[in-house]
């Protein structure tokens, strides 16, 4: 089992770095907890820090000073991680200008602090395996998740349906509520996608030609089911730590396509397609400022407490995602 020994932290009072020519002087204000990190430090994902390391693989920070060669930005502007393992459980920082994005100091903190992983994942896999058309529908599984919450906003604004699949729960009324006020259309529990009432929801909707999955096992399968011939299954991630088990029919009969997507991998391959990075980062900050897009439910913890909230975050049916305030 794995599992994150909390001790492996320390508080610590660093010197912070000269400021070179190329380098910007960050404030950090705010940083998530993310799933990414946690495995990042249980050693399980693709991208491991040398160490000591600073934890944290996204937040948002205000420039205090630039080096004389930065041009594009200034004091005053937000800034956020332009890829992963910055490290950005930290109070200050001293970064290489090209491992720094900025963004509008017009939307709120705790959007602009969970701007670059969970809402450009949900923007990406809507947008880059299946044309999908208003009036369209999608499935997920962890719809409560960072990404869910924002896959449910996304499609809402471009009039896309979403079929949204979560664990049962001693809460769920609760969630179920939550999640339609974003603007989900069915939310329905993973016992539920076996049972005849799932054919009510495809009186209203198609079935969806895209099914998101970061969960894995069984729920996987049971997703499958209600995907139309020739529609797509993106994996990215894999909560349950259980294979993706796909059956024969599927691929026959149905011809499904199983396609995974990490943002990493993404941000690596468009490295040159600053058009692309800047259009999506635009689409997501017009759909904050309209009110079409939230940050995820966060609970905010000063820096201090941080062993608290890493304790939050490895908690089962976590529903709000831990924020350091730095």
């Amino acid at each position: 089992a794995l599992f994150l020994r909390v001790s492996l932290f320390r508080l610590k009072d660093l010197e912070v770095a000269e400021l070179g020519d190329s380098d910007v002087h960050v404030k950090m204000l705010a940083a998530p907890i993310n799933p990414a990190d946690i495995n990042m430090i249980q050693g399980t994902y693709a991208i491991l820090s040398p160490l000591p390391a600073v934890g944290g693989n996204e937040g948002v920070g205000e420039v205090l000073e630039v080096g004389q060669r930065v041009a594009a930005l200034k004091p005053g502007d937000w800034v956020i991680p332009a890829g992963a393992g910055l490290g950005t459980w930290q109070t200050r920082g001293v970064f290489p200008e090209e491992t720094l994005l900025k963004v509008p100091s017009d939307i709120p903190l705790l959007c602009a602090a969970t701007l670059s992983v969970n809402p450009c994942t949900a923007y990406r896999m809507l947008a880059d395996f299946e044309t999908l058309a208003p009036g369209d529908s999608v499935i997920q599984n962890a719809a409560n998740s960072g990404v869910g919450q924002a896959v449910i906003q996304i499609a809402k604004a471009f009039g896309i349906k979403t079929i949204n699949v979560v664990r049962d729960r001693p809460d769920l009324p609760k969630l179920v509520e939550r999640l339609m006020a974003l603007g989900a259309d069915h939310v329905v529990t993973e016992e539920m996608l076996r049972k005849p009432e799932m054919k009510d929801i495809f009186k209203s909707i198609p079935k969806p030609r895209l099914a998101l999955n970061c969960v894995g096992g069984k729920s996987t399968t049971e997703m499958l089911r209600h995907l139309q011939p020739k529609g797509t299954m993106v994996t990215y991630g894999g909560m349950a730590k259980q294979p993706v088990m796909v059956p024969v029919s599927a691929f026959i009969f149905r011809d499904v396509r199983l396609r995974g997507f990490w943002m990493t991998q993404w941000r690596k391959d468009h490295a040159q397609d600053q058009e692309g990075l800047t259009s999506m980062m635009d689409a997501l900050c017009q759909l904050i400022r309209r009110g079409q897009l939230a940050a995820p439910a966060c609970t905010e913890v000063p820096l201090q407490d941080y062993k608290a909230a890493l304790e939050a975050t490895m908690k089962p049916f976590t529903s709000s995602k831990q924020i350091l305030l730095l």
